[in-house]
C-alpha cells in the first residue's frame, strides 16, 4: 500500500504540474516515474538511496516552511485570518453545495469521523494505526544499518522525530492555506484531486515557477521513499527468502545480486500497475492503511522481541501471519475497497466490515496471536540470547557496524 500510495502520488504530481486532464496520458506518466525511479534503484542502491534522502529532507522541510509563510502573507495575517477565510472561500463554493453541511463546520471536529460511533472508533483506529505503524515499517528500520555506531542510531532517531513531528504539525497549515486560497472546486477538478492541493497551492502563491520548484521537491520525496521501499524488498527477498530459505545461506553474493535486481524489476512493474488503478484515491488515506498493515504484522513481534524473554519462534510467526492476513482481510471487507462512491471498487459492495481503517482490530490480533503462539508451543530455551539482545538493545554494545555494499 506504501508503494501504491508514493506512486498514485507521483502520478497526481507530475498530471498537475504539465496539466494532464486526459485519463491515458496521467496512466502513461505513472508508467515513466515507475520506469525511472527503478532505474534510478538499480542504478544507485542503498548508498544512492540515503543521499537522495538526505537532500530531500533538507528540500521538503525548507519548501514547506517558505510555502507556510507566504501562505500567512497572502492571508493577511495569522492562523484566525487564515481560518476565517478558509470558511468564506467554503461558503461560496460549488463543492459545499453538494454537500449536507454549513461552511463553519470545517472548524468543528467530527464533519468526517463524528457523525456516529463507528466513524468515531474509525477516528480511534486510524489513529492507533498512525502513532503504531511508524515502528514497523521495513524502510524506516532499514535506516538503522546506514549508521556507524548505536550512538548514532540513537541520535537519528532523536532527529527524526523531531523533524518529522513538525513536519506533520506545518501540513495542517497547508491544508488551510489549499482551503482558503485555493478552494475546494479547484482542488476537487483537477489532475489528481485531493493530492494536488500543495502544488496547486504554489501555484496560487508565487506562479508556475515556485509550483514547479514545490512539485520537483515532492517528487524527489516520493523518489526517495519508493527507493527505500524498493531497496528493503529486494535485499529481503534476495537474503531471507533466496539466500536463507531456498539456498540454506549458500547463495553466492553474485546470485543474491541478481535476484535482487530481478525483485526491484518486479516491484516497479507491480507498482505501476496498482498505482494506476489508485490514481483516484487520496494518498494520505491509502498511507494509513499502509500504517495499519505494518502496526499489525510487525511491531508487535519487534515488541515482544525487545521486552519478553518467554518469546519464541512460533509466536513471532502466528503474529506476523495473523497481523498481516487480518489486516488484508479487513481492508479488503472495509468500506475502504467497496460499498462507496469513494471507494477503490465504487461500483461494488462487498464491505461488512464497519471501519475503514483496520489497526484497532488487526493490532490487538496480532498481539494476541503472538502471546498464544508462545505460551502454547515448546519454548526455545533461549534465554542468554534473550539477555544478550536486551543489554545490546539498551547499551548499543556490540552492535555491528554497516555493511558497504
Amino acid at each position: 500500500f506504501y508503494l501504491v500510495a508514493q506512486m498514485a502520488g507521483a502520478g497526481s504530481l507530475v498530471s498537475v504540474l504539465l496539466g494532464l486532464d486526459q485519463k491515458v496520458w496521467q496512466y502513461i506518466t505513472v508508467g515513466i516515474v515507475g520506469a525511472v525511479m527503478t532505474a534510478y534503484v538499480l542504478i544507485g542502491g542503498m548508498k544512492g538511496t540515503t543521499y537522495v534522502q538526505m537532500i530531500k529532507a533538507v528540500l521538503l522541510v525548507t519548501a514547506v516552511v517558505v510555502m507556510i509563510i507566504l501562505t500567512f502573507i497572502a492571508a493577511g495575517g495569522g492562523f484566525t485570518t487564515l481560518f476565517d477565510q478558509a470558511v468564506e472561500t467554503h461558503r461560496n463554493s460549488a463543492f459545499l453545495a453538494e454537500r449536507a453541511y454549513e461552511a463553519e463546520d470545517i472548524m468543528k471536529p467530527g464533519l468526517k469521523y463524528g457523525s456516529d460511533i463507528w466513524t468515531q472508533l474509525d477516528f480511534i483506529s486510524l489513529g492507533v494505526s498512525l502513532l503504531f505503524g511508524v515502528g514497523g515499517l521495513p524502510h524506516v528500520l532499514m535506516r538503522f544499518y546506514t549508521v556507524p555506531t548505536a550512538v548514532e542510531a540513537r541520535r537519528s532517531v532523536t532527529w527524526a522525530i523531531v523533524i518529522i513531528g513538525s513536519f506533520y504539525l506545518m501540513t495542517l497549515v497547508l491544508g488551510y492555506g489549499a482551503a482558503a486560497l485555493v478552494g475546494p472546486d479547484i482542488i476537487v477538478d483537477a489532475p489528481g484531486g485531493a493530492n494536488a492541493a500543495a502544488p496547486l497551492l504554489a501555484l496560487e502563491l508565487m506562479g508556475p515557477i515556485f509550483m514547479a520548484v514545490v512539485a520537483a521537491v515532492a517528487f524527489a520525496t516520493v523518489l526517495a521513499v519508493v527507493a527505500g521501499l524498493t531497496i528493503t524488498a529486494s535485499a529481503s527477498v534476495a537474503h531471507d527468502i533466496y539466500d536463507a530459505v531456498l539456498r540454506d545461506g549458500e547463495a553466492s553474493e553474485e546470485s543474491q545480486v541478481r535476484i535482487s535486481r530481478i525483485t526491484v524489476i518486479v516491484l516497479g512493474i507491480a507498482s505501476v500497475i496498482l498505482g494506476i488503478l489508485a490514481m483516484e484515491q487520496n494518498v494520505a488515506f491509502l498511507v494509513s492503511l499502509a500504517f495499519a498493515i505494518a502496526a499489525s504484522a510487525n511491531l508487535p513481534t519487534i515488541l515482544y522481541s525487545l521486552y519478553w524473554r518467554k518469546f519464541n519462534t512460533t509466536g513471532a510467526i502466528a503474529s506476523m501471519y495473523t497481523g498481516l492476513i487480518g489486516s488484508l482481510l479487513l481492508i479488503f471487507f472495509s468500506p475502504a475497497v467497496s460499498g462507496t462512491e469513494s471507494s477503490m471498487v465504487p461500483g461494488a459492495d462487498w464491505a461488512i466490515f464497519p471501519l475503514t481503517s483496520p489497526g484497532l482490530v488487526s493490532i490487538p490480533l496480532a498481539f494476541l496471536a503472538g502471546y498464544l503462539g508462545t505460551v502454547l508451543s515448546k519454548p526455545d530455551n533461549l534465554d542468554h540470547l534473550a539477555a544478550e539482545m536486551e543489554v545490546r538493545s539498551m547499551t548499543g554494545v556490540g552492535v555491528e557496524a554497516p555493511v558497504d555494499h
